[in-house]
């Protein structure tokens, strides 16, 4: 029997003309209700890959399996058990939200006794009741994602593909649309795909990730383990005297490698045994007799990562959050999985 919430990929080549690779022989599994954030820069494959997974693009070479039906030979099977909320959002701007809802139950064969029902459930989940019959010209593009990601549910997806859904989203609509991912997982058991290209988004969501770089995907795991692969944290302490940055300095030497000073004034070293030295560090700056303006333990980011693996940051990283918004909060990840 066919794993209906799966997506299993093995060898998947998509060449455009002219022998351009968009995706150069990758290799994916992702499981039932399983969050997967896929992670890249623009032009690295993300959205080829989307395509192929969802029946847009057929593959070159290699095999990919979707709930279970291989894309290639049974894309009607696998459209009929995934939902997609692509990059451009494809409403008519003529209908309302809620004459949307009614037009997509009837082209996705929701029994007809369930339709006013499913949409009207919908719209209030993602918090468009109030605007429901309004068109959708007058929505706003926080609300147009939202009625997307409504749109994408109608017919009970056991896979949902969402390519970059938040981009340009002020951080109350990125939050919405954040706690019903992580809802349709947890209570729902539905498998969700999400490109982005937000490290923090995948942060907060993502059970595992992997990071596609010039067709190829260069790292995959969870995001604490890869965090813990490639980089330590960083302890930064700032003196009440900047003239005690030279002591602070060789209080910190033992501890680990020395890094750029994230501000004047300040002195930072990567940790070689992780923030389990915390307590000896205290001590060492105490019997250096020098008085602390400030501390702090900074985590290792999915940033460092990307670094680390491609040699260059992600657009995007260290935003976290549509322009001027603020940053995202570490502890929204436990939120999401509690």
């Amino acid at each position: 029997m066919p794993d209906d919430r799966s997506i299993q990929v093995s060898g998947l080549v998509r060449e455009f003309k002219g022998g351009i690779q968009a995706v150069d022989g990758i290799d994916l599994s992702v499981t039932g209700s399983e969050i997967y954030g896929f992670l890249g820069p623009n032009g690295a494959g993300k959205s080829t890959t989307v395509k192929v997974l969802t029946t847009l693009l057929p593959p070159s070479a290699g095999t990919v399996t979707v709930a279970g039906y291989d894309v290639a030979r049974e894309g009607a099977k696998v459209r009929a058990s995934i939902g997609v909320a692509l990059q451009d959002v494809a409403l008519d701007p003529m209908l309302t939200g809620r004459e949307h809802m009614r037009l997509q139950a009837g082209l996705q064969g929701v029994p007809r006794a369930e339709r006013a029902t499913r949409g009207d459930d919908l719209l209030e989940r993602v918090g468009l009741t109030d605007a429901a019959e309004r068109k959708s010209s007058t929505y706003s593009g926080g609300m147009k994602r939202r009625l997307d990601l409504a749109l994408a549910l109608l017919h009970r997806p056991r896979i949902l593909f969402l390519d970059e859904p938040t981009t340009g989203l002020d951080v109350q609509s990125r939050t919405a649309l954040w706690d019903e991912v992580a809802r349709l997982a947890r209570e729902e058991g539905t498998t969700v795909f999400l490109t982005t290209q937000y490290l923090e988004e995948a942060d907060v969501l993502a059970d595992r990730v992997g990071i596609i770089d010039r067709g190829v995907i260069v790292a995959e795991g969870t995001p604490a383990a890869l965090k813990e692969e490639v980089a330590h944290p960083t302890v930064e302490v700032i003196p009440r005297d900047p003239e005690g940055c030279a002591a602070i300095g060789a209080a910190l030497a033992p501890f680990g490698e020395p890094v750029a000073e994230r501000g004047a004034g300040s002195v930072a070293v990567r940790l070689r045994s992780g923030a389990d030295q915390l307590a000896e560090i205290v001590r060492a700056l105490d019997v250096a007799n020098v008085t602390v303006a400030h501390l702090a333990l900074h985590e290792p980011t999915l940033d460092d990562v990307f670094l680390a693996k491609t040699g260059r940051s992600l657009e995007g990283a260290g935003d976290g959050s549509a322009e001027g918004s603020p940053p995202i909060e570490p502890s929204r990840r436990e939120q999401a999985a509690a």
